[in-house]
């Protein structure tokens, strides 16, 4: 008899609680669709900001991978006068540095001056590569919180005509669809400005490191050329 009844007991409890996750996730709609028509283009940025993010996040950590052993193979290739090795060893690689690298052994042969200029041609293509979708990225941070400003005015603006034409008589149910909007369209704005502008400065600091990396290496080849390693 216990049995049967903690068992109908436990049975309550958990349609219960089915029932309060039903309730919540009809509010979050309800909730959404009181903040008007600014919450869709917000949904929107929102499901950008994540694309760019997890695109950029894997693109830069790609791009990041090198093989610690890669330039002491590249001065040994050259030292042992293996260009097309070398050149070989680069466009396996496949990196932003490694195509830095492999144009600089391209120019091997013409003056310092124009070598240099080669790699940092190549390492500012690379760079602007990485840097794709970032100033879109940048500007939801900025943009998407503005928006949710302007729900909160359009929706003050519109509880201030729900007063006047109630007569200036306050009644808190009549100005709750104003309300809604001021309140929800913020929240929303700051919940996709927010993680977009963590994200943006995330992605920056990343390429920031892959450019300090970009110039030792570049450092490292000229070296190279000019104090081979001799056998």
């Amino acid at each position: 008899m216990m049995t049967f009844l903690q068992a109908a007991e436990a049975a309550a409890a958990a349609a219960e609680a089915a029932t309060v996750s039903e309730e919540t996730r009809m509010g979050l709609w309800t909730l959404f669709t009181k903040g008007g028509w600014l919450m869709w283009p917000l949904l929107l940025l929102g499901g950008v900001t994540i694309f760019i993010f997890v695109e950029r996040y894997l693109a830069i950590r790609k791009a990041s991978v090198l093989d610690i052993n890669f330039m002491n193979r590249i001065r040994d290739y050259i030292s042992d006068g293996k260009i097309q090795t070398a050149v070989n060893l680069c466009r396996k690689t496949d990196t932003p540095i490694a195509r830095m690298i492999e144009k600089g052994i391209e120019r091997i042969g013409r003056p310092m001056g124009d070598i240099q200029t080669a790699i940092e041609n190549v390492a500012n293509l690379e760079v602007s590569k990485l840097e794709n979708g970032l100033p879109f990225l940048a500007t939801i941070a900025g943009g998407a919180p503005m928006i949710g400003f302007l729900g909160t005015v359009l929706g003050m603006v519109e509880t201030f005509m729900d007063m006047s034409a109630a007569g200036g008589t306050v009644d808190l149910a009549l100005l709750s669809s104003g309300m809604y909007v001021a309140m929800v369209t913020t929240v929303m704005g700051l919940v996709v400005g927010i993680p977009a502008y963590f994200g943006y400065n995330y992605l920056v600091a990343r390429i920031e490191k892959l450019v300090f990396q970009m110039e030792a290496n570049s450092i490292a080849f000229m070296d190279i050329l000019n104090q081979p390693v001799q056998k």
